[in-house]
């Protein structure tokens, strides 16, 4: 009989599943991936030979004024791997510009000086000039029209840099296809207007708004356009293992460089629907666990794959309980899942409500699937939003089949839900 471990917060849940009941599991071949160097190598090595563009050192060259955007507190981004390398290149360019550290938080509450700490290293947090964007009180500026037609209005610091670039990691995303690149300006750095519109539930109902999906994305398709106009001009991407751990790197341009970043994932992480009566996905644990909102996300690797009617358990910590005001106040105000959905999509996309795209997808997923989470948040809280609460993974499972009325219900495996691909 197998034994699975979940990673669950900052520990480990272990489940044996009976040989005649388990279906399989969910894994990424990154999972046993050995890198051919060290993480300082690999971001080394990309650094020197970026792609579609220049050196940043040469990059820098007669710069005075270079921000950095960074990822914030909600990512597992490797930065103290590099930001340090990218701002030597900088320096190397250009020894007396003004650096400014731009931490892209999109509509998240601000990272803490401890996040920042613990993401960047003491050093940096002391020695260099650190801004946190906030969509709602940071000066911004109008710069034009989303393809889509929103209004794309960005943070001024970053607009008036003379050299715009970006750190990040590349990760399967549920409705962007991936995270990394263009999404350090949008959503990272524009204010709430913008991001509420690219957001709309037009977009969320798209069948190319999924997984692994960049062609026909209409997510995609104004985040790309919004780095263009930001005049993003060189990123520093890497794609990492189930430890955190840089397993591969990419810079150059914002495109051309995610393309290949991206390509590498996807070859590596993508795998097949096995379909069963119960399946059991995570967030990957700490620091993606850190709510209900976040784990939404490890939600829809179990939907492409647990059976209509089935159940979804769900491993996420949630000591941050929801996560969203307005994702917890639309499961208060609206018990009726069907109706939900068709309250966002007769929505004008100029008037998306704050999280709606989040509820949208949990109430897909509901409407599929009945989820069981296993959590420290609330029991009522986790009611509200539909789902069974259980505090163990054994009492998770006892519930499963009580729900489907079968101890001997099947079970497929997704240890981390954000790290694969499931192809339906």
């Amino acid at each position: 009989m197998p034994t699975i471990s979940f990673p669950y917060g900052k520990e480990v849940l272990a489940l044996t599943i009976p040989d005649d009941r388990f279906k399989g599991e969910l894994v990424s071949q990154m999972h046993h991936y050995k890198a051919p160097s060290s993480q300082e190598a690999l971001v080394a090595e990309a650094l020197a030979n970026p792609i579609g563009t220049p050196r940043l050192s040469v990059m820098a060259e007669g710069k005075q004024n270079v921000v950095l955007i960074a990822s914030d507190h909600t990512r597992p981004v490797p930065s103290k791997f590099i930001v340090p390398p990218m701002l030597a290149e900088i320096r190397k360019g250009s020894p007396k510009a003004k650096i400014t550290i731009l931490v892209a938080t999109g509509c998240h509450r601000p990272t803490t000086e401890e996040e920042l700490i613990n993401k960047f290293g003491k050093e940096i947090v002391e020695g260099e000039t650190i801004v946190l964007h906030d969509c709602d009180a940071s000066e911004t500026v109008y710069i034009g029209k989303l393809p889509s037609g929103g209004d794309l209005i960005v943070n001024k610091i970053a607009l008036e840099a003379d050299l715009l670039v970006a750190e990040g990691f590349i990760e399967p995303h549920f409705f962007a296809g991936f995270s990394g690149g263009r999404k350090s300006v949008l959503p990272g750095i524009v204010n709430r207007e913008t991001v509420l519109y690219n957001h709309n539930a037009d977009f969320i109902e798209s069948p190319y708004s999924r997984t692994g999906v960049v062609e026909g994305n209409p997510i995609h398709t104004d985040m790309l356009y919004a780095a263009r106009v930001a005049r993003l001009a060189f990123i520093c991407n890497v794609v990492i293992n189930s430890q955190k751990e840089v397993i591969h790197a990419v810079a150059g341009d914002v495109d051309l460089a995610h393309r290949v970043g991206r390509d590498f994932l996807a070859a590596k992480c993508q795998v097949d629907a096995v379909p069963a009566d119960i399946v059991i996905s995570t967030n990957g644990g700490y620091p993606l666990d850190q709510n209900i909102y976040q784990a939404v996300k490890g939600m829809t690797a179990a939907e492409a794959t647990v059976k209509k009617g089935g159940v979804i358990v769900m491993l996420a910590y949630s000591n941050d309980g929801h996560g969203g005001d307005e994702f917890y106040k639309t499961f208060v105000e609206e018990k009726d899942l069907v109706r939900m959905n068709e309250t966002f999509l007769k929505t004008p996309k100029e008037k998306t409500r704050p999280d709606q795209w989040e509820s949208q997808i949990l109430a897909r997923v509901l409407r599929h699937a009945h989820v069981v989470y296993v959590s420290s948040a609330p029991d009522e809280m986790v009611e509200t939003f539909q789902m069974i609460p259980a505090h163990s993974l054994d009492e998770a499972m006892k519930k499963a089949e009580e729900i489907l009325k079968n101890p001997q219900a099947t079970v497929t495996a997704i240890p981390d839900g954000i790290a694969v691909m499931v192809k339906a």
